[in-house]
C-alpha cells in the first residue's frame, strides 16, 4: 500500500479552500502532482468519502476516475476491499447514497491494474443491477465497463493458480488446492482454469467452448483435471458460503460465486472429453447441485451448476446422447425445482430430436443392464466366493453370495470381508444403484400406463420384456396386444419362438412382429374384464410393481358436467399441509407454499400429465391439471409454514402441438385417462392427508373447529381408492381365520368380538364401537401379524393392512392388554 500521510495536510488545506473560494483548489493540487501522487491522494480522498465526507470529494474523485494512471493491483484491490467484505469502510446502506463517489474510482483502478479482485467487481456488478432497473440511462456506461471487466482473460503466472480460481469464499476451493494440489499446477492448468472461470451463463458459446478444447489440449493431465474438479463438486455437501456482498449475506449452496463459474466451464469442458466417466460425471453433478436443500424441496443447492449440468447432457449426441438420456430420465425423482425440470424437458427433447426419436422412445433405448445378464443376475468373483447382484420380478433387487460348494448366502462371509473389502464396497455401490435404476424404471412405466404409450412389438420385446433390468417390472404387469383388430389383454409368457400374453382365462396371444403393445388400463376395459383379472392376480397370489390392476378409475360424473370447467369432487377437505406438499410434489405436482407471508395465503399446483411416448414433441395435445388449496387458518405456527390447508377446485388445460399457451379445457373434452390420472392423484393426497385419516386427531386435543368435517370424513362415504378395498376384502376375508365373525356393509367392516362388536371405517381405518357408536381409537403396530393373507397392494403398513390388522385384533377383543384399548373397550 502507498503511504498517504505526506498529502494529507495539502488535502485538508486545499479542502478547506474551497469552502470558503469555491471549487478548484483541489483540482489545482492534483494537477501539481505526477501519476503515483494522484494516486496516493484518490486513495486518501476516497478513505474520506467511506467515512461520510462523499460529497466535498466527489467532485475529484470524479476527474480522477477519468485519468490513466497506472494503478497497480494492489492499489486496486484496496479500494474494492474498503466497498465490500467484512473490512469494508462503508456501511451496506451507503453504498447506493454515495454511490457515484466510491464506485467508479474503484472499477478505472481494476480496469488499470494487471489483475483486480474479481470476486468483488461481481458484487459490486450485483449491486449495480438492481439500480441499473430503475435508473438505466446513468448506469449503462458503468455496466458496460464491468462487463469488459469481467471477460478480459485472466493473467497467467507460471506455478500459480489465478486467485479467484478454487477461492476460500466456500469449503469447496480449499479443499480441492489441498487434495489436488500437484496436479493443479501442471503447465497450461491454470490458463485453463482461468478460461473456465468466465463463463457466467448456462451455456457456453462456440467460441468459449473452441478456446477452451485447444487449452485443455495444452494443460498437462488437462482431463484428470477436470474429473477430479469434477468429483470433488459432485461430492461437496451444501454449506454456508460467503460472497462478498453490501448487505453480508449468507447463502447455503456448493460453491461461492467465482468457484460456481469455474465449474460451469468444467462442465462444458467435459463435453469434449472422449472418455467414459464425463457423461456420468456431469450427470453426478446435475444430481447433487439439483438437489433441494436439505435432501429434498424446490431450493437446490446450486440451481446455476443443475442448469448448467443439465444443458451440457443436453448437448450429448450418438452412443453418449443415450447414456445422457438415463441420468436425465433419474433427474425428476431428485429435482423438485421448476426451472432446472424445465432445462431437463428441453434437453430429453434436444438429445431425441438429433436421434429422430420421440424422448420418451429414447429413454428406453438408454437403459443400463448395469452388467446383469439375460436372467437378471450379475456375478462378481471375490475370492473363493462369488457375489450376485440379481432383480426379479415384479423388481425385487437382491444381494447374495454363493459359497464355492455352491451355497447361497444372504450376507457377505467373513473371508470376503476382510480379505476383499474394497471389491465389497463397490458391489454394494452396484445395489444401490440397481435400486435406484429399478425404482426409475417402475415410475417410468407408470407414466407410460396414465399416458397410453403404445410400443411397436420389436421395442417392447428388445427395452422391455428381454431387458434384464427393466424386464423384471415389465413383466409383472398386464399388457394389451393388437394387430389390426381388437386388443387382448394378457401377462408376458415366454415362448419357444418369442413372446405372448397369457389370459386370465388360461389362453395365450402370440406377440407377432407386425404387433403393438400397450399397459393394460382398467379404464379402458370392461367390468367384468376387470373383476376377472382382479380375482386372478389375487388367485396366483402375484404383485405388481405399482398399483395397476387395482387402480382406481375416475371417470367423469354428472356433477362435473354441470360445472363444465372445473372439478369439485375433492373440495372441502382439511388436509394435514406438510404431509400434503410432500406427496404432491413427489408425484410432480408444483406451486408455491402455503405460510403466514405475502402471497402464502393460497396456491395453484400445477401438474403436466405424462404424453404417449411415441407422440412427438410438436404434435397432439399435451394436458395439464391445475390444484387450488388454501391456507386453513388455524394459528400460524412459529417458522410461519401452514400446517392446515383445504382443498377447492380442480381444473384442466391444453396445449396444442407446438403451441406454447395453456389454453382452459371444458372437462369433457379433456381425454378420460388425463382426467382420472389427475384426479387419482388428488384422492391420494385427500386420503392420506386428510386429518380425518389420522385417528388420534381429537385425542390430541386438536382444533374443535374441524370436528364436524372429522367425523364426516372417518365415517362417510366411500372414495373410490375405498371401493376397492372394500371389493378386496369381500375376497380376502373368507380365507382369515375371523371369517365367520365379519361382515361387510356398503361403508364399514363389522367385527364380532367377545366383548363388543365393531364397525371399521373401509375408508379412514377408524373404529365405531356398537351399541352406542362411540369412538375407538388404536393406533396400529404396522407390523403386526395379519396372519399369512396376501394382500394384493397396501400390504405394507397401507391402509388394507392396517384394516385387516385392526379385524384380527378385535375378532380377539377378550385377549387385548394393551391398556389404553381395554380401557376404551370396558368404558360403561
Amino acid at each position: 500500500m502507498v503511504g498517504i500521510t505526506g498529502l494529507e495536510s495539502r488535502l485538508d488545506e486545499a479542502l478547506t479552500r474551497e469552502l470558503t473560494e469555491g471549487p478548484g483548489a483541489v483540482g489545482e493540487l492534483l494537477a501539481s502532482l505526477d501519476a503515483p501522487g494522484r494516486r496516493e491522494c484518490a486513495l486518501a480522498l476516497h478513505l474520506r468519502a467511506c467515512r461520510g465526507d462523499a460529497r466535498r470529494v466527489a467532485p475529484a474523485l470524479a476527474a480522477l476516475a477519468e485519468q490513466e494512471l497506472g494503478w497497480t493491483s494492489e492499489e486496486s484491490d484496496l479500494l474494492l476491499a474498503r466497498l465490500l467484505g467484512k473490512d469494508a469502510e462503508v456501511a451496506p446502506h451507503e453504498i447506493h447514497g454515495a454511490f457515484w463517489s466510491l464506485v467508479p474510482i474503484a472499477l478505472a483502478a481494476a480496469a488499470q491494474a494487471e489483475d483486480f479482485d474479481r470476486p468483488r467487481v461481481r458484487a459490486l456488478q450485483r449491486i449495480i443491477e438492481s439500480h441499473y432497473v430503475y435508473r438505466s440511462d446513468q448506469y449503462v456506461g458503468i455496466r458496460g465497463l464491468i462487463d469488459v471487466l469481467l471477460s478480459r482473460e485472466v493473467p497467467v503466472v507460471p506455478g500459480r493458480l489465478p486467485r479467484h480460481v478454487l477461492d476460500d469464499l466456500d469449503e469447496y476451493g480449499p479443499a480441492m488446492r489441498a487434495a489436488h494440489g500437484e496436479l493443479l499446477m501442471g503447465a497450461g492448468v491454470a490458463a485453463f482454469l482461468g478460461h473456465c472461470a468466465l463463463l457466467d451463463k448456462p451455456r457456453a458459446t462456440r467460441v468459449w467452448r473452441r478456446t477452451a478444447a485447444a487449452l485443455l489440449g495444452e494443460a498437462e493431465h488437462g482431463a484428470e483435471v477436470v474429473r477430479r474438479l469434477l468429483e470433488g463438486i459432485a461430492a461437496q455437501p451444501e454449506h454456508r458460503v460467503v460472497d462478498h456482498n453490501p448487505w453480508r449475506q449468507v447463502d447455503w449452496s456448493l460453491a461461492g460465486d467465482s468457484n460456481t463459474r469455474l465449474v460451469r466451464g468444467l462442465l462444458w469442458a467435459a463435453l469434449g472429453i472422449d472418455a467414459d466417466w464425463a457423461v456420468p460425471l456431469v450427470g453426478a453433478v446435475a444430481v447433487n447441485a439439483g438437489t433441494g436443500l436439505g435432501g429434498s424441496g424446490g431450493f437446490c443447492r446450486s440451481q446455476t451448476l443443475a442448469t448448467t449440468a443439465v444443458a451440457v447432457l443436453g448437448e450429448c449426441g450418438g452412443a453418449r446422447g443415450e447414456e445422457a438420456v438415463q441420468w436425465l430420465g433419474r433427474l425428476p425423482k431428485k429435482v423438485k425445482n421448476r426451472t432446472v425440470n424445465k432445462g431437463i424437458a428441453k434437453a430429453l427433447e434436444a438429445v431425441a430430436a438429433r436421434a429422430g426419436l420421440t424422448p420418451s422412445m429414447l429413454r428406453e433405448r438408454g437403459v443400463a443392464t448395469l452388467g446383469l445378464d439375460g436372467r437378471g443376475v450379475g456375478e462378481v468373483p471375490l475370492g473363493a466366493y462369488t457375489a450376485e447382484l440379481s432383480v426379479r420380478e415384479p423388481g425385487t433387487v437382491a444381494l447374495s453370495f454363493r459359497s464355492p460348494e455352491g451355497r447361497l448366502l444372504k450376507t457377505a462371509p467373513k473371508e470376503v470381508r476382510e480379505a476383499h473389502a474394497e471389491e465389497l464396497k463397490r458391489v454394494r455401490a452396484g445395489l444401490k444403484e440397481l435400486k435406484a435404476l429399478v425404482a426409475a424404471e417402475r415410475s417410468r412405466l407408470e407414466e407410460h400406463l396414465a399416458a397410453g404409450t403404445v410400443w411397436p412389438a420389436e421395442d417392447w420385446q428388445r427395452y422391455y420384456a428381454d431387458h434384464p433390468v427393466t424386464g423384471a417390472v415389465a413383466r409383472a404387469l398386464l399388457w394389451e396386444v393388437a394387430e389390426d383388430g381388437d386388443w387382448t389383454a394378457g401377462v408376458p409368457e415366454r415362448t419357444g419362438g418369442g413372446w405372448a400374453l397369457a389370459g386370465h382365462d388360461g389362453t395365450a396371444r402370440p406377440v407377432g412382429p407386425g404387433a403393438r403393445l400397450r399397459l393394460w388400463h382398467p379404464l379402458r376395459a370392461g367390468g367384468e374384464e376387470v373383476a376377472a383379472w382382479r380375482a386372478a392376480v389375487a388367485e396366483r397370489e402375484e404383485r405388481q410393481p405399482f398399483k395397476q390392476v387395482f387402480r382406481e378409475v375416475y371417470p367423469l360424473t354428472p356433477a362435473e358436467l354441470a360445472t363444465g370447467s372445473y372439478s369439485n369432487r375433492f373440495a372441502g377437505h382439511v388436509l394435514r399441509y406438510g404431509q400434503a406438499r410432500a406427496l404432491m410434489a413427489e408425484r410432480g405436482w408444483t406451486g408455491n407454499h402455503l405460510g403466514y407471508f405475502s402471497d402464502g395465503w393460497s396456491s395453484e399446483l400445477v401438474k403436466e400429465l405424462p404424453a404417449p411416448g411415441e407422440l412427438p414433441a410438436g404434435e397432439g395435445t399435451r394436458w395439464r391439471a391445475r390444484f387450488f388449496v388454501e391456507l386453513a387458518d388455524e394459528g400460524a405456527s412459529a417458522d410461519g409454514v401452514a400446517r392446515l390447508c383445504s382443498t377447492d377446485q380442480v381444473r384442466f388445460e391444453g396445449r396444442a402441438g407446438a403451441q406454447k399457451v395453456w389454453e382452459a379445457a371444458a372437462l369433457a373434452d379433456v381425454p378420460a385417462l388425463v382426467l382420472s390420472e389427475a384426479l387419482r392423484d388428488v384422492d391420494l393426497f385427500v386420503g392420506v392427508a386428510s386429518i380425518g385419516a389420522d385417528p388420534q386427531w381429537r385425542d390430541r386435543g386438536e382444533n374443535r373447529a374441524y370436528d364436524g368435517y372429522w367425523e364426516s370424513w372417518s365415517f362417510g362415504e366411500l372414495t373410490e381408492s375405498a371401493l376397492i378395498r372394500r371389493e378386496t376384502l369381500a375376497r380376502l376375508l373368507p380365507r382369515t381365520r375371523i371369517a365367520d365373525r365379519v361382515e361387510l356393509t356398503d361403508r364399514f367392516l363389522r367385527v364380532r368380538g367377545e366383548l363388543r362388536a365393531y364397525r371399521i371405517h373401509l375408508g379412514s381405518g377408524n373404529v365405531l364401537m356398537d351399541p352406542d357408536d362411540s369412538y375407538l381409537c388404536i393406533v396400529t403396530d404396522r407390523a403386526r401379524d395379519r396372519g399369512k393373507v396376501f394382500l394384493p397392494f397396501e400390504e405394507d403398513g397401507g391402509l388394507l393392512s392396517v384394516i385387516l390388522s385392526k379385524a384380527l385384533l378385535l375378532a380377539a377383543d377378550d385377549r387385548i392388554t394393551d391398556p389404553t384399548i381395554t380401557a376404551q373397550i370396558r368404558r360403561g
